[in-house]
Protein backbone atom coordinates (compact mmCIF):
# COMPACT_ATOMS: atom_id res chain seq x y z
CA UNK A 1 0.00 0.00 0.00
CA UNK A 2 2.74 1.97 0.59
CA UNK A 3 4.13 1.64 -2.61
CA UNK A 4 1.08 2.42 -4.44
CA UNK A 5 0.58 5.37 -2.83
CA UNK A 6 4.06 6.66 -3.31
CA UNK A 7 3.45 5.56 -7.00
CA UNK A 8 0.21 7.46 -7.23
CA UNK A 9 1.99 10.48 -5.95
CA UNK A 10 4.89 10.61 -8.73
CA UNK A 11 1.84 9.97 -11.56
CA UNK A 12 -0.60 12.28 -10.50
CA UNK A 13 -2.15 12.08 -13.62
CA UNK A 14 -3.09 8.40 -13.47
CA UNK A 15 -5.63 9.96 -10.09
CA UNK A 16 -6.92 12.68 -12.07
CA UNK A 17 -7.12 9.88 -15.23
CA UNK A 18 -9.33 8.04 -12.68
CA UNK A 19 -11.77 10.57 -11.67
CA UNK A 20 -11.99 12.10 -15.02
CA UNK A 21 -13.32 9.01 -15.97
CA UNK A 22 -15.92 9.04 -13.30
CA UNK A 23 -16.88 12.50 -14.31
CA UNK A 24 -17.13 11.13 -17.94
CA UNK A 25 -19.36 8.13 -17.60
CA UNK A 26 -21.95 9.97 -15.40
CA UNK A 27 -21.95 12.84 -18.25
CA UNK A 28 -22.90 10.56 -20.42
CA UNK A 29 -25.63 8.83 -19.09
CA UNK A 30 -28.83 8.91 -21.23
CA UNK A 31 -30.94 11.66 -20.60
CA UNK A 32 -34.34 10.00 -19.82
CA UNK A 33 -36.15 13.82 -20.45
CA UNK A 34 -37.76 14.49 -23.29
CA UNK A 35 -35.58 17.47 -24.73
CA UNK A 36 -32.69 16.10 -26.66
CA UNK A 37 -32.56 19.36 -29.09
CA UNK A 38 -29.57 20.70 -29.85
CA UNK A 39 -28.48 21.73 -25.87
CA UNK A 40 -28.50 18.41 -24.96
CA UNK A 41 -25.79 17.62 -28.14
CA UNK A 42 -24.32 21.00 -26.12
CA UNK A 43 -24.50 19.12 -22.97
CA UNK A 44 -22.82 15.87 -24.16
CA UNK A 45 -20.08 17.89 -25.80
CA UNK A 46 -19.09 19.65 -22.49
CA UNK A 47 -19.20 16.08 -20.92
CA UNK A 48 -16.66 14.99 -22.63
CA UNK A 49 -14.50 18.16 -22.98
CA UNK A 50 -14.40 18.97 -19.46
CA UNK A 51 -13.04 15.40 -17.99
CA UNK A 52 -10.44 15.49 -20.68
CA UNK A 53 -9.17 18.96 -19.18
CA UNK A 54 -9.16 17.12 -15.86
CA UNK A 55 -7.08 14.72 -16.76
CA UNK A 56 -4.13 17.37 -18.07
CA UNK A 57 -5.09 19.86 -15.37
CA UNK A 58 -1.62 19.71 -13.29
CA UNK A 59 0.34 19.63 -16.40
CA UNK A 60 -1.02 22.51 -17.83
CA UNK A 61 -3.27 24.17 -14.86
CA UNK A 62 -3.30 27.93 -17.29
CA UNK A 63 -4.69 26.37 -19.62
CA UNK A 64 -7.27 24.41 -18.69
CA UNK A 65 -8.40 26.43 -15.96
CA UNK A 66 -8.92 29.43 -18.64
CA UNK A 67 -10.43 26.64 -21.14
CA UNK A 68 -13.21 25.72 -18.71
CA UNK A 69 -14.22 29.14 -17.19
CA UNK A 70 -14.80 30.13 -21.14
CA UNK A 71 -16.89 27.04 -21.57
CA UNK A 72 -18.64 27.92 -18.43
CA UNK A 73 -19.43 31.34 -19.48
CA UNK A 74 -20.56 29.86 -22.95
CA UNK A 75 -22.46 27.21 -21.24
CA UNK A 76 -24.70 30.24 -19.48
CA UNK A 77 -24.99 32.63 -22.50
CA UNK A 78 -26.53 29.55 -24.73
CA UNK A 79 -28.79 28.83 -22.06
CA UNK A 80 -27.60 25.21 -21.77
CA UNK A 81 -28.57 23.46 -17.59
CA UNK A 82 -25.84 22.16 -15.37
CA UNK A 83 -25.36 18.79 -15.87
CA UNK A 84 -23.78 16.15 -13.72
CA UNK A 85 -20.62 17.09 -15.71
CA UNK A 86 -20.46 20.40 -14.42
CA UNK A 87 -18.93 18.92 -11.03
CA UNK A 88 -15.53 19.62 -13.43
CA UNK A 89 -16.17 23.35 -12.68
CA UNK A 90 -15.19 22.66 -8.80
CA UNK A 91 -12.01 20.95 -9.76
CA UNK A 92 -10.94 23.89 -11.79
CA UNK A 93 -11.68 26.52 -8.91
CA UNK A 94 -9.48 24.14 -6.90
CA UNK A 95 -6.86 23.63 -9.65
CA UNK A 96 -6.75 27.54 -10.02
CA UNK A 97 -5.76 28.04 -6.83
CA UNK A 98 -3.45 25.55 -6.25
CA UNK A 99 -1.54 25.47 -9.17
CA UNK A 100 -1.91 27.99 -11.76
CA UNK A 101 0.00 31.50 -12.11
CA UNK A 102 -1.45 34.53 -10.35
CA UNK A 103 -3.65 35.69 -12.65
CA UNK A 104 -5.29 32.82 -13.30
CA UNK A 105 -5.96 32.18 -9.67
CA UNK A 106 -7.94 35.01 -9.87
CA UNK A 107 -9.37 34.22 -12.27
CA UNK A 108 -10.81 30.90 -10.92
CA UNK A 109 -12.03 33.17 -7.82
CA UNK A 110 -13.83 35.87 -9.82
CA UNK A 111 -15.47 33.06 -11.55
CA UNK A 112 -16.59 31.40 -8.78
CA UNK A 113 -17.65 34.46 -7.23
CA UNK A 114 -19.85 35.17 -10.31
CA UNK A 115 -21.01 31.34 -11.02
CA UNK A 116 -23.95 32.03 -8.48
CA UNK A 117 -25.28 34.94 -9.83
CA UNK A 118 -25.21 34.09 -13.36
CA UNK A 119 -26.89 30.90 -13.47
CA UNK A 120 -29.44 32.00 -11.01
CA UNK A 121 -30.10 35.03 -13.63
CA UNK A 122 -29.76 32.95 -16.64
CA UNK A 123 -31.32 29.93 -16.10
CA UNK A 124 -33.45 30.49 -13.09
CA UNK A 125 -34.63 33.57 -12.32
CA UNK A 126 -38.08 32.84 -11.45
CA UNK A 127 -40.12 30.30 -9.55
CA UNK A 128 -43.61 28.15 -9.90
CA UNK A 129 -45.71 28.08 -7.55
CA UNK A 130 -49.82 27.60 -7.43
CA UNK A 131 -52.29 30.11 -6.91
CA UNK A 132 -55.65 29.56 -5.23
CA UNK A 133 -57.26 27.66 -8.41
CA UNK A 134 -54.55 25.62 -8.81
CA UNK A 135 -53.08 26.99 -11.92
CA UNK A 136 -49.48 26.71 -11.94
CA UNK A 137 -47.67 30.53 -12.21
CA UNK A 138 -44.09 32.35 -12.69
CA UNK A 139 -43.15 34.48 -9.96
CA UNK A 140 -39.96 35.98 -9.19
CA UNK A 141 -37.91 35.63 -6.06
CA UNK A 142 -38.16 38.10 -3.28
CA UNK A 143 -34.62 39.77 -3.43
CA UNK A 144 -33.71 37.85 0.27
CA UNK A 145 -34.70 34.73 -1.88
CA UNK A 146 -32.29 35.64 -4.62
CA UNK A 147 -29.17 36.34 -2.24
CA UNK A 148 -29.43 33.50 -0.47
CA UNK A 149 -29.68 31.52 -3.98
CA UNK A 150 -26.58 33.15 -5.36
CA UNK A 151 -24.66 32.50 -2.30
CA UNK A 152 -25.68 29.31 -2.04
CA UNK A 153 -24.99 28.56 -5.34
CA UNK A 154 -21.41 30.30 -5.31
CA UNK A 155 -20.36 28.78 -2.21
CA UNK A 156 -19.11 25.37 -2.93
CA UNK A 157 -16.91 27.06 -5.94
CA UNK A 158 -15.03 29.54 -3.19
CA UNK A 159 -14.92 26.73 -0.64
CA UNK A 160 -12.82 24.78 -3.22
CA UNK A 161 -11.09 27.98 -4.39
CA UNK A 162 -10.24 28.52 -0.95
CA UNK A 163 -9.10 24.87 -0.42
CA UNK A 164 -6.30 24.81 -3.11
CA UNK A 165 -5.22 28.00 -2.05
CA UNK A 166 -4.41 26.55 1.36
CA UNK A 167 -3.00 23.33 -0.30
CA UNK A 168 -0.39 26.03 -2.26
CA UNK A 169 0.59 28.06 0.45
CA UNK A 170 0.84 24.38 2.77
CA UNK A 171 3.23 23.14 -0.40
CA UNK A 172 5.07 26.41 -0.13
CA UNK A 173 5.76 26.24 3.40
CA UNK A 174 6.75 22.35 3.26
CA UNK A 175 9.20 23.13 0.70
CA UNK A 176 10.87 26.10 2.60
CA UNK A 177 11.06 23.55 5.23
CA UNK A 178 13.11 21.18 3.75
CA UNK A 179 15.34 23.26 2.03
CA UNK A 180 16.30 25.07 5.33
CA UNK A 181 16.68 21.90 6.70
CA UNK A 182 19.09 20.67 4.19
CA UNK A 183 20.77 24.38 4.54
CA UNK A 184 21.21 23.64 7.91
CA UNK A 185 22.39 20.03 7.69
CA UNK A 186 25.10 21.23 5.39
CA UNK A 187 26.17 23.90 7.17
CA UNK A 188 26.23 21.93 10.66
CA UNK A 189 28.72 19.53 8.20
CA UNK A 190 30.67 21.85 7.04
CA UNK A 191 31.97 23.81 10.40
CA UNK A 192 31.82 20.12 11.58
CA UNK A 193 34.78 19.24 9.37
CA UNK A 194 36.19 22.85 9.23
CA UNK A 195 36.30 22.29 13.23
CA UNK A 196 37.77 18.66 13.08
CA UNK A 197 40.23 19.47 10.49
CA UNK A 198 41.62 22.62 12.27
CA UNK A 199 41.72 20.78 15.50
CA UNK A 200 43.26 17.74 13.69
CA UNK A 201 46.23 20.15 12.03
CA UNK A 202 46.88 21.52 15.10
CA UNK A 203 47.24 17.99 16.79
CA UNK A 204 49.24 17.02 13.73
CA UNK A 205 51.48 20.20 14.08
CA UNK A 206 51.91 19.24 18.02
CA UNK A 207 52.76 15.72 17.82
CA UNK A 208 54.99 16.42 14.94
CA UNK A 209 57.09 18.47 17.58
CA UNK A 210 57.57 15.53 19.71
CA UNK A 211 58.15 12.95 17.38
CA UNK A 212 61.07 15.79 16.03
CA UNK A 213 62.15 15.89 19.70
CA UNK A 214 62.56 11.96 20.04
CA UNK A 215 64.52 12.08 16.80
CA UNK A 216 66.77 14.83 17.73
CA UNK A 217 67.45 12.83 21.31
CA UNK A 218 68.42 9.83 19.63
CA UNK A 219 70.71 11.68 16.87
CA UNK A 220 72.69 13.54 20.03
CA UNK A 221 72.29 10.18 21.47
CA UNK A 222 74.09 8.82 18.54
CA UNK A 223 76.75 11.29 18.50
CA UNK A 224 77.73 10.72 21.42
CA UNK A 225 78.26 6.89 21.44
CA UNK A 226 80.26 7.02 18.28
CA UNK A 227 82.81 9.71 20.22
CA UNK A 228 83.18 7.35 23.61
CA UNK A 229 82.65 4.12 21.66
CA UNK A 230 86.91 3.55 21.10
CA UNK A 231 87.45 4.74 25.07
CA UNK A 232 84.16 4.12 27.02
CA UNK A 233 82.20 1.72 25.93
CA UNK A 234 80.15 1.02 28.43
CA UNK A 235 79.04 4.62 28.02
CA UNK A 236 78.36 3.73 24.25
CA UNK A 237 76.10 1.43 25.59
CA UNK A 238 74.61 3.39 27.46
CA UNK A 239 73.56 5.86 25.00
CA UNK A 240 72.71 2.88 22.67
CA UNK A 241 70.57 2.04 24.90
CA UNK A 242 68.83 5.11 24.96
CA UNK A 243 68.73 5.35 21.56
CA UNK A 244 66.67 2.17 21.52
CA UNK A 245 64.33 2.81 23.45
CA UNK A 246 63.87 6.57 21.98
CA UNK A 247 63.09 5.15 18.95
CA UNK A 248 60.18 3.01 20.49
CA UNK A 249 58.15 5.21 21.63
CA UNK A 250 58.75 7.84 18.78
CA UNK A 251 57.79 4.73 16.54
CA UNK A 252 54.44 4.61 18.87
CA UNK A 253 53.68 8.32 18.51
CA UNK A 254 54.36 8.00 14.11
CA UNK A 255 51.98 4.82 14.71
CA UNK A 256 49.32 7.04 16.31
CA UNK A 257 50.48 10.05 14.04
CA UNK A 258 49.05 7.88 10.84
CA UNK A 259 45.02 8.95 10.88
CA UNK A 260 45.64 13.09 11.29
CA UNK A 261 48.86 13.95 9.99
CA UNK A 262 48.51 16.39 7.54
CA UNK A 263 50.53 17.11 4.26
CA UNK A 264 51.13 21.09 4.87
CA UNK A 265 54.66 21.36 5.98
CA UNK A 266 54.83 23.87 9.32
CA UNK A 267 56.86 26.38 10.33
CA UNK A 268 56.69 25.89 14.14
CA UNK A 269 60.31 26.25 15.98
CA UNK A 270 60.78 22.11 16.76
CA UNK A 271 60.32 21.35 20.70
CA UNK A 272 59.36 19.43 23.34
CA UNK A 273 55.00 20.37 24.16
CA UNK A 274 54.12 20.93 28.11
CA UNK A 275 53.04 17.60 29.68
CA UNK A 276 51.74 17.00 33.23
CA UNK A 277 55.36 18.27 34.71
CA UNK A 278 54.22 21.59 33.81
CA UNK A 279 50.44 21.66 35.13
CA UNK A 280 51.43 23.38 38.44
CA UNK A 281 52.91 26.53 36.07
CA UNK A 282 49.39 26.38 34.10
CA UNK A 283 47.36 26.29 37.27
CA UNK A 284 49.28 29.20 38.58
CA UNK A 285 48.77 31.17 35.66
CA UNK A 286 44.77 30.25 35.88
CA UNK A 287 44.80 31.54 39.01
CA UNK A 288 46.46 34.63 38.16
CA UNK A 289 43.48 35.56 36.09
CA UNK A 290 41.26 34.88 38.60
CA UNK A 291 39.89 31.32 38.81
CA UNK A 292 40.16 29.37 41.95
CA UNK A 293 41.56 26.29 41.42
CA UNK A 294 42.64 22.92 43.67
CA UNK A 295 45.11 20.45 42.10
CA UNK A 296 45.58 17.20 43.41
CA UNK A 297 47.79 13.97 42.50
CA UNK A 298 47.67 10.13 43.36
CA UNK A 299 49.57 7.21 43.12
CA UNK A 300 52.98 6.62 42.09
CA UNK A 301 54.02 9.58 39.18
CA UNK A 302 56.65 8.18 36.56
CA UNK A 303 57.52 9.13 33.20
CA UNK A 304 55.19 8.92 30.96
CA UNK A 305 55.04 8.97 26.81
CA UNK A 306 55.07 12.51 24.90
CA UNK A 307 51.78 11.65 23.60
CA UNK A 308 49.85 10.89 26.51
CA UNK A 309 51.80 13.96 28.69
CA UNK A 310 50.67 16.24 25.63
CA UNK A 311 47.25 14.92 25.73
CA UNK A 312 46.76 15.49 29.45
CA UNK A 313 47.82 18.75 29.66
CA UNK A 314 45.86 19.96 26.86
CA UNK A 315 42.80 18.53 28.31
CA UNK A 316 43.40 20.05 31.49
CA UNK A 317 44.03 23.49 29.49
CA UNK A 318 40.83 23.39 27.62
CA UNK A 319 38.90 22.43 30.49
CA UNK A 320 39.84 25.48 32.97
CA UNK A 321 39.58 27.67 29.61
CA UNK A 322 35.52 26.52 29.72
CA UNK A 323 35.42 27.17 33.20
CA UNK A 324 36.33 30.66 32.90
CA UNK A 325 33.86 31.07 29.89
CA UNK A 326 31.17 29.88 30.97
CA UNK A 327 31.28 29.00 34.87
CA UNK A 328 30.03 31.99 35.54
CA UNK A 329 31.26 34.43 39.21
CA UNK A 330 32.68 32.76 41.80
CA UNK A 331 33.50 29.48 40.13
CA UNK A 332 35.90 27.04 41.78
CA UNK A 333 37.64 24.18 40.02
CA UNK A 334 39.29 20.99 41.32
CA UNK A 335 41.92 19.26 39.09
CA UNK A 336 43.03 15.48 40.29
CA UNK A 337 45.56 13.08 37.98
CA UNK A 338 45.68 9.25 39.49
CA UNK A 339 49.11 7.17 38.82
CA UNK A 340 47.51 3.74 38.01
CA UNK A 341 49.22 0.97 37.29
CA UNK A 342 47.94 0.74 33.76
CA UNK A 343 45.96 3.83 32.65
CA UNK A 344 45.91 7.54 33.97
CA UNK A 345 42.76 9.24 35.28
CA UNK A 346 42.15 13.17 35.17
CA UNK A 347 39.25 14.61 36.37
CA UNK A 348 38.63 18.48 36.18
CA UNK A 349 35.27 19.33 37.52
CA UNK A 350 33.50 22.83 38.68
CA UNK A 351 30.82 24.18 40.90
CA UNK A 352 29.54 26.90 37.96
CA UNK A 353 26.16 27.11 35.64
CA UNK A 354 27.48 24.19 34.08
CA UNK A 355 24.84 23.04 30.78
CA UNK A 356 22.47 21.35 29.69
CA UNK A 357 22.23 18.08 28.00
CA UNK A 358 20.57 19.95 25.03
CA UNK A 359 23.72 22.42 24.42
CA UNK A 360 25.87 20.02 25.13
CA UNK A 361 24.52 17.44 22.20
CA UNK A 362 25.04 20.71 20.08
CA UNK A 363 28.15 21.40 20.75
CA UNK A 364 28.77 23.41 23.76
CA UNK A 365 26.99 26.86 24.93
CA UNK A 366 28.56 28.98 22.02
CA UNK A 367 26.87 26.45 19.85
CA UNK A 368 31.03 25.44 18.69
CA UNK A 369 32.18 22.93 20.62
CA UNK A 370 35.60 23.00 18.97
CA UNK A 371 37.19 22.77 21.96
CA UNK A 372 35.18 19.61 23.02
CA UNK A 373 36.24 18.01 19.44
CA UNK A 374 40.09 18.60 20.35
CA UNK A 375 40.01 17.12 23.78
CA UNK A 376 38.04 13.46 21.71
CA UNK A 377 40.40 13.81 18.91
CA UNK A 378 43.38 13.92 21.62
CA UNK A 379 42.00 11.06 23.37
CA UNK A 380 41.16 8.98 20.88
CA UNK A 381 44.67 9.43 19.57
CA UNK A 382 46.18 7.43 22.57
CA UNK A 383 42.92 5.10 22.50
CA UNK A 384 41.63 6.41 25.92
CA UNK A 385 37.73 6.94 26.71
CA UNK A 386 36.07 10.76 27.41
CA UNK A 387 33.02 11.18 29.70
CA UNK A 388 31.88 14.99 29.44
CA UNK A 389 28.69 15.98 31.12
CA UNK A 390 26.69 18.00 33.87
CA UNK A 391 27.99 17.28 37.05
CA UNK A 392 25.84 15.94 39.92
CA UNK A 393 24.92 18.68 42.44
CA UNK A 394 25.49 21.71 39.36
CA UNK A 395 28.89 22.48 37.29
CA UNK A 396 30.53 20.34 34.60
CA UNK A 397 32.98 17.18 35.27
CA UNK A 398 35.35 16.15 32.35
CA UNK A 399 37.12 12.75 33.31
CA UNK A 400 39.59 11.28 30.75
CA UNK A 401 40.83 7.80 31.31
CA UNK A 402 44.51 7.19 29.16
CA UNK A 403 45.63 3.48 29.16
CA UNK A 404 49.50 3.10 30.05
CA UNK A 405 51.86 0.33 30.36
CA UNK A 406 52.46 -0.91 33.87
CA UNK A 407 55.21 0.47 36.16
CA UNK A 408 57.94 -1.77 36.72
Amino acid sequence: MHRLNAWLRRHPMVVDAAWASIVLFLGVLPDNGSNHGWRYGVQLAIAVVLPLLMVVRRRWPDATVATAAAIGVGQVALDVDPAISSIAYLVFAYTGAAFASTWVSRLALAAGLAAGPLVFWRLHPTKTQLDGEGNILQQPYHLGESVVITLLMSTPFILCWAWGRLTRVRRAYLVELEDRAARLERERDAQSKVAVAAERARIARELHDVVAHNVSVMIVQADGAAYVLDNSPQQAKQALSTIASTGRQALVEMRRLLGVLRTADTADEYMPQPGVEELPELLDQVRTAGLQVDFATSGDPRELPRGVELTVYRIVQEALTNVRKHGGPDVHARVAVDFGERELAVLIEDDGRGTTDEQLSSGGTDGQGHGLIGMRERVGMVSGTLDIGPRPGGGFRIRAVLPLKAAH
